[in-house]
């Protein structure tokens, strides 16, 4: 089953994006390394892998509806931040742009009638509700810390996978 040409390079568009989405979350962490936050760096490293997967999913759907896969090029994340803050601020912009973005590849493949890419990207529609959750939240703990980053820290570790806290 082949994908249209003009929902196929959309994918790939959405493939380049997530791709970025990788290496702004690693630059996140790196940055939050750098100011002794370990646990919200790994949060964002462990962020910056899902991003990873998900731009694999688009590459292999690609390739399994018949190719081609572009991968486009990207600018280069930001690398720093005012604040932690304004860090996760970001981050929950980044996801609210990804879902609108993902919202607009489901109204494009119904328009071009490709039931199998619609059928694809609600596993996407599902996750962005979930990422914008997760990281709405975690501005909120971080508002609510203001200058004591130690509590976020705690936070993110209750939180963590297998952590017994939920995300």
């Amino acid at each position: 089953m082949a994908t249209d040409d003009a929902v196929r390079g959309a994918l790939c568009v959405q493939m380049g994006r997530e791709f970025a989405a990788h290496f702004q979350y690693l630059a996140m962490s790196a940055w939050l390394e750098e100011q002794g936050l370990p646990e919200m760096a790994a949060f964002f490293a462990r962020q910056a892998d899902e991003e990873h997967v998900h731009a694999m999913k688009f590459f292999r759907f690609v390739l399994d509806t018949g190719g081609p896969v572009e991968i486009p090029g990207q600018d280069a994340p930001v690398a720093t931040f005012a604040s932690a803050e304004a860090l996760v601020a970001a981050a929950l912009a980044q996801e609210e742009q990804v879902t609108a973005w993902i919202g607009e590849l489901v109204h494009l493949a119904r328009e071009h009638r490709d039931l199998a890419a619609e059928a694809f990207l609600q596993w996407f529609v599902t996750e962005q509700v979930e990422e914008v959750a997760t990281m709405t939240e975690l501005l909120q703990v971080v508002r609510h810390a203001g200058t004591s980053l130690l509590l976020v820290e705690d936070y993110v570790v209750r939180r963590a996978p297998g952590a017994g806290g939920g995300a």
